[in-house]
């Protein structure tokens, strides 16, 4: 199981829900993902991308405890059986891009739905985007 964890939204140091992260968490740096940022009301989903202009900006994290962090951002993200389906997110092992060009795998939350009306987000970047 990774141990990286790749946010692009509100788990991002000044996104709002960061504290969800607090003393779990390390930031390693920016990293980005090949993928497609939309802003889905208040908040960005990302989903991934076979072009290789689109990409995600965000934050790598190592996490301390893997297991108990992820479970916490699963119910923070309402992933698992005890939500209705379908998610509105899915986690996923992805591999992104460190700043010095080194990809990693690490888990992220993956937007699960329709993106045909929501706007997408050029930059890929949530942060700057809001």
């Amino acid at each position: 199981m990774p141990d990286l964890l790749f946010v692009y939204g509100t788990l991002q140091q000044h996104g709002g829900a960061h504290e969800l992260l607090a003393g779990q968490a390390s930031l390693l740096g920016p990293a980005r993902l090949q993928g497609r940022l939309y802003q889905v009301g208040h908040y960005p989903g990302a989903v991934l991308s076979t072009c290789p202009e689109d990409r995600v900006r965000g934050e790598l994290f190592r996490m301390r405890h893997p297991e108990v962090l992820l479970a916490r951002l699963d119910v923070y993200e309402e992933v698992g059986p005890q939500f209705p389906e379908p998610h509105e997110y899915r986690r996923a092992e992805v591999v992104v891009m460190t700043a010095d060009h080194m990809p990693r795998t690490a888990w992220t939350y993956l937007y699960n739905r329709c993106t045909d009306c929501l706007i997408h987000l050029a930059s890929g970047c949530w942060i700057t985007a809001k």
